[in-house]
């Protein structure tokens, strides 16, 4: 998969030296570059938050409709299908890309979690409705990121590293004054954590859900009701979007035979993996590289 600043290179066309952090990326976007930078969502190992201000784009996320109007916050978490379908011409939003790795290693994991879940088990889709004065407070948070990217701060990504937080904290505020229930303890959230932070490391050699279950010391009925109930989806749906990203990815940007990449991937033969791409996909692995 994508790590944020290979995604960068080679998606929204920076060079490495104009890449200012491997782990945070900020930048105002249209409509144009929205599509552009769509073509490669599904393999960026990154979470996105994407707040408009003006315009409306109509996406299709995990093949249902869905609409971002101004005031709206998107929030992409690494694992689920988008695609954008069409938009009006003056779509102008600020975008907030956060590697996932450092994500999950932060310090505020608990509230960022909540904050990258929390629209999909309540809502059913991943968009937040941000109300003045909020709205402001998050689009300032978003810009100072965006000086601070290209500062010669000496404690530069120290800062950066503390804005995201501090975002982190604002909409987490703004989400616990909109929904009063469904509130988890600390035990659910640190095995719904420790879920996460297995999956990456894992989902090639491990497609099945007992390995994660028995690495967490919980039964797999346990680690399937708590991955339900946090994020309305299946610990096989997590497993299998991590294996189609990745499939994607080696398909997109190496020369490996259909064949290897499902060796590499553990499939039991091409014949399984074509049959699984082709069905997530909606094409086949050799129609999907050309």
């Amino acid at each position: 998969m994508y790590r944020l600043r290979d995604f960068l290179i080679s998606v929204m066309g920076d060079n490495p030296q104009a890449i200012p952090s491997d782990e945070l990326a900020c930048t105002e976007t249209n409509l144009e570059r929205t599509f552009y930078t769509n073509k490669m969502q599904d393999s960026l190992s990154a979470y996105t938050y994407t707040l408009v201000d003006r315009g409306w784009l109509n996406l299709k996320y995990n093949n249902r409709p869905l609409r971002l109007e101004r005031g709206d916050l998107y929030i992409y978490s690494p694992g689920f299908q988008v695609s954008v379908e069409s938009g009006s011409d003056d779509f102008h939003t600020i975008c907030l890309l956060a590697d996932e790795n450092m994500t999950l290693e932060m310090p505020a994991i608990r509230d960022i979690i909540r904050t990258a879940y929390l629209p999909v088990a309540e809502w059913g889709q991943p968009v937040v409705r941000v109300p003045e004065p909020y709205f402001g407070r998050l689009w300032h948070r978003m810009t100072e990121i965006i000086e601070y990217q290209h500062s010669s701060h000496r404690f530069r990504d120290e800062a950066l590293r503390t804005l995201y937080t501090l975002f982190v904290l604002d909409l987490t505020d703004i989400q616990e004054r909109a929904v009063v229930s469904h509130k988890y303890s600390e035990r659910i959230t640190e095995l719904f954590i420790g879920f996460m932070r297995l999956l990456p490391k894992h989902f090639v050699e491990h497609h099945d859900i007992g390995f994660y279950a028995s690495e967490l010391c919980i039964t797999t009925t346990h680690l399937s009701r708590i991955v339900r109930q946090i994020t309305g989806r299946t610990v096989v749906d997590y497993i299998n979007q991590m294996l189609l990203m990745e499939a994607s990815w080696l398909l997109r940007t190496t020369d490996l035979s259909i064949a290897e990449v499902a060796e590499r991937l553990h499939f039991a033969d091409q014949s399984s993996f074509g049959k699984f791409f082709q069905r997530r996909k909606g094409v086949s692995p050799k129609a999907y590289r050309k």
